[in-house]
């Protein structure tokens, strides 16, 4: 029976690596794909696949498409190449940058590396501004049913359909609002964590409340901070069974539903968007029979 990635499901590693291939040489991709698989655990190393490879190959995977074309007043949500999407877990930067090589030998007759962004963990999970992050995660079976489709789906169970956006912060910017201005813009006080009673209608943590969406919109976040110099942010990573719950928090937060804009947008923006749909395993390997191989 086919078995999630059991990275998707587990707690954020102490180090990680994010990298995504663009497409070179289709008639290549096969071989590429079956030397991937030997190298995949699904633990330590997380993989999705984007619709353009999907379409190279003429399979079909219901319910993965483009990350959407959202756009909102100042606001352009960029959109990245969709072929293959890596997310490499561990504790040592040193294993995670050859694993990374070796993946990138076994992918590069058909995929050319497009992005590759370090990311790590910081303060006990805070995303970089200090605040917690993915604090209304499920856990438990509730997590499952979020991110991962279900027996009653038989093709596709196992699996899981991932949307990334790699997010870069103003600092300066953030840092120049007052410690109430600050968690009002997220709906929570730093100190605590503790959830605002009061907070404004455009505050991050109400913008995305996931249970106030009908139907309900949960996904299993696993966000990790990343920096470049002095410059950093966000990689923003949401797992679920489908895009829908993503897509209507994502509605949501540019204002697209009632005209409130999200308060993050003041003070960081997303520079890239891309869908990925994440295979299950089987014996132990990546299982690339939706893709026909």
């Amino acid at each position: 029976m086919p078995t999630a990635q059991a990275g998707i499901l587990l707690p954020v590693p102490e180090q990680a690596r994010y990298i995504t291939f663009s497409l070179s040489n289709t008639a290549a991709m096969s071989d590429a794909l079956h030397a991937l698989r030997d190298l995949v655990d699904g633990e330590n190393t997380v993989v999705g696949f984007g619709q353009t490879l999907t379409a190279a190959l003429n399979a079909n995977i219901p319910g993965l498409h483009s990350f959407p074309p959202i756009t909102a007043p100042g606001l352009t949500i960029g959109i990245t190449p969709e072929v293959v999407w890596i997310w490499l877990r561990g504790d040592d930067r040193g294993e995670i940058l050859h694993r990374s090589r070796q993946i990138c030998r076994a992918l590069s007759p058909a995929c050319a590396l497009h992005d590759s962004v370090d990311a790590f963990k910081y303060a006990e999970g805070r995303d970089l501004s200090g605040y917690e992050d993915g604090t209304e995660n499920p856990t438990g079976d509730a997590a499952i049913s979020a991110a991962i489709v279900g027996q009653n789906n038989a093709s596709l169970a196992g699996s899981s359909f991932v949307a990334t956006q790699r997010w870069r912060h103003n600092f300066e910017c953030f840092e120049a609002l007052s410690e109430d201005a600050q968690d009002n813009a997220i709906g929570r006080r730093q100190s605590d964590n503790a959830e605002l009673s009061d907070a404004p209608e455009c505050a991050h943590v109400k913008r995305t409340a996931q249970e106030s969406f009908s139907p309900e919109a949960f996904v299993l976040r696993r966000s990790m901070p990343w920096a470049e110099g002095n410059a950093g942010g966000l990689m923003f990573v949401a797992f679920g069974h489908s895009f829908d719950a993503f897509e209507a928090q994502l509605t949501r937060m540019v204002g697209l539903e009632d005209g409130i804009t999200d308060a993050l947008f003041n003070f960081t923006q997303p520079v890239s968007g891309a869908y990925y749909w994440c295979p299950p395993l089987k014996d132990g390997k990546l299982d690339l029979s939706p893709l026909g191989l």
